[in-house]
């Protein structure tokens, strides 16, 4: 964390660390916000996008919370051009105000958020459409959002094996090593065909920018699979979508305000909100292959900016 005199404190990724939030913490508080939207407790807009047209990906994020009391905006710019400035490619910050009276309350670091919520969100669905008994994950791209599912996953199920590929060698063996540290047998692949086939869950969060070009296949999936997706489902060839037994999206109000939607309406199931409050049915069998595909929800951000702000309270870090 860094203050300075008569500044608003910043929430640095290194202190969030530091604080020590679990997965299911974590997870559990995404549900408990998303349940709250229901309730009319929690009340978030859908996402605004920004594409200037030169590869950028500029997005926000609004989202107010009755408990906490806190209203989070991000803001997310996603550059490939920066990995030549040696930056990252994405970098994003979250500011809350008290949701009551507007006063500002801290910054936090939109970078940790960012990585933490997504993997959230994809662990709320896979609660629910993953086998209890995944042992193989597969990762078709290997960077920040892919290490942040495996320490997610690695907590939540009883993972022994994951597999890997993308297209940068030294992300994907950085991949394979977190993946040894943490026990499991990592097996870099040189084929998206070869890491997917023998998995229980896959994860893709292939880079938005500049837009991939489908390459993948649904049929690669054995039964019994579950697909979780971050890229709006652009790597994968759209025809081949159909044979999901059970898709589930983010949030079908957002959906409909995008130009493009990420898989056909009619093959959608729900979304997360009716999943977690049960109007949205889980798997239904161990042979169901079942995906969750999602742009980024607003309470997810709300819910672990507010989350770490509650902890950085709570261990006498903040004087509000």
């Amino acid at each position: 964390m860094t203050i300075q005199a008569g500044s608003l404190p910043y929430l640095s990724g290194e202190f969030l660390d530091s604080l020590t939030i679990s997965t299911s913490d974590m997870v559990d508080e995404i549900e408990r916000q998303i349940v709250g939207q229901r309730r009319g407790e929690v009340w978030c807009a859908p996402k605004a996008v920004v594409l200037p047209g030169d590869n950028r990906y500029i997005m926000a994020t609004l989202g107010v919370a009755t408990e906490p009391r806190v209203l989070a905006t991000k803001s997310l710019v996603v550059n490939p051009r920066n990995a030549e400035r040696g930056l990252p490619t994405l970098n994003s910050l979250v500011t809350l105000l008290d949701a009551e009276t507007g006063l500002p309350l801290a910054v936090v670091d939109g970078n940790w958020v960012t990585a933490k919520r997504t993997a959230g969100l994809s662990a709320v669905a896979a609660r629910r459409l993953a086998r209890a008994d995944s042992a193989c994950v597969a990762f078709i791209g290997c960077g920040v959002q892919a290490r942040g599912h495996l320490e997610v996953l690695a907590d939540l199920f009883p993972l022994r094996e994951i597999r890997a590929f993308g297209r940068g060698k030294g992300n994907r063996d950085a991949l394979c090593r977190l993946a040894e540290m943490r026990g499991l047998t990592a097996i870099p692949c040189d084929t998206a065909k070869e890491a997917i086939e023998p998995a229980d869950i896959v994860v893709t969060t292939v880079t938005l920018v500049p837009q991939p070009a489908p390459f993948l296949d649904a049929h690669w999936l054995k039964a019994g699979a579950f697909l979780t997706t971050t890229d709006l489902a652009l790597p994968w060839q759209a025809e081949t979508m159909a044979i999901f037994d059970r898709i589930v999206i983010d949030d079908l109000v957002q959906e409909a305000t995008m130009s493009k939607p990420m898989v056909r309406p009619e093959l959608v199931a729900g979304d997360l909100t009716g999943l977690v409050s049960g109007d949205v049915p889980g798997r239904q069998s161990e042979s169901e292959r079942t995906t969750f595909a999602f742009r980024g929800m607003a309470v997810g951000d709300l819910a672990l900016a507010g989350l770490a702000f509650a902890r950085a309270k709570a261990v006498g870090a903040l004087d509000v």
